[in-house]
């Protein structure tokens, strides 16, 4: 897929292939198959909370369908707050499912803290858990996959996991860091992704390197990535604050590539997608955030590229999309 044009591949979107549910907000959006049905991971809390309470209020549920672009029926909660003094007591978000040799492996944040925004927003780790079937029941853990690292620059806060496997086996993970050194508490920076490595799905994750796909001109560069290895070499989408590396707007995704993983480089064609749908029925549709991406495979090539959707300034509704993606050329 070299020089892969990905925003050429956006086909528009059937009105089927959205998933929502009414009184709740739904969020982070990753799919996977298991005997021919399809099964969609995803965040989601009550509308009442707002859009900031998923950083207090989330749990991850699951729906299930006949194909990767649905339509889904809700199923339940996957995972929800483990309670107790646990890392992961008040909640679960971001999912990301993996899966390797017969067994499922979510790849989530969890946190705790005192129930207000930036408390529990500061205190994000990033755990694992394993199913023999993506509806569960999942093994959870009680000590994260990965977390801050003290006096570095992802000292406050580890989120976003993305994981792939490599070629040489091993599993890497791009994750978003969260520092202390560009700004004060609560909000503190810099914002960019670090990389961490393992020999299993389950780790251990070493960290390697980083900050990676820093924005000299803003301490808050990129999130929300989305990693995989296309054969030949990784690639990367990612949300781009500033619109540094897409050169076409704030928080539109560009497209990166690695042989290593490691040095990171924009794709020949940097911008991915912005912020907008083109629906079947002729209507362009402009949001006000289209995010946390995850591409669904088939036969080696992205197909599905599933998406958040918020409407609103203040993201008052929000659901995921599957967008259906031309054969690249």
């Amino acid at each position: 897929m070299t020089d892969l044009d990905f925003a050429a591949l956006l086909q528009p979107v059937p009105r089927s292939a959205v998933f929502h549910r009414q009184g709740w907000h739904v969020w982070c959006g990753s799919v996977t198959c298991h005997e021919n049905r399809y099964y969609l991971l995803f965040s989601q809390w009550p509308q009442a909370a707002g859009h900031d309470g998923w950083v207090t209020h989330s749990e991850i549920g699951w729906a299930s369908g006949p194909g990767p672009e649905g339509p889904f029926t809700y199923g339940g909660v996957a995972l929800g707050p483990a309670g107790g003094p646990l890392w992961d007591a008040q909640v679960t978000h971001n999912p990301v499912v993996l899966e390797c040799e017969g067994l499922y492996y979510l790849y989530y944040m969890g946190n705790r803290g005192d129930g207000t925004y930036w408390d529990n927003r500061n205190h994000q780790c990033i755990g694992v858990a394993v199913a023999p079937h993506p509806a569960g029941p999942w093994k959870r853990f009680d000590q994260p996959a990965l977390s801050p690292t003290a006096d570095s620059w992802d000292c406050l806060v580890v989120t976003n996991p993305t994981v792939c496997r490599g070629l040489d086996g091993r599993f890497f993970m791009i994750y978003k860091g969260v520092g202390t050194s560009a700004a004060p508490l609560p909000r503190g920076g810099p914002v960019v992704l670090g990389l961490a490595v393992a020999p299993t799905p389950l780790g251990p994750f070493t960290k390697v390197g980083g900050p990676l796909l820093s924005n000299p001109e803003n301490s808050w560069s990129v999130e929300d990535p989305f990693l995989w290895h296309d054969g030949r070499k990784f690639c990367l989408l990612v949300k781009d604050f500033q619109g540094y590396f897409t050169k076409r707007g704030p928080s539109t995704v560009a497209l990166f590539e690695s042989e290593d993983c490691q040095d990171w480089k924009p794709a020949a064609h940097p911008f991915a997608f912005e912020r907008r749908l083109v629906w079947e029925d002729g209507e362009v549709q402009t949001l006000d955030a289209l995010e946390r991406p995850f591409l669904w495979f088939e036969d080696g090539r992205p197909s599905v590229l599933l998406c958040a959707v918020g409407i609103g300034a203040d993201r008052s509704q929000s659901f995921n999309v599957q967008i259906p993606l031309r054969r690249p050329k």
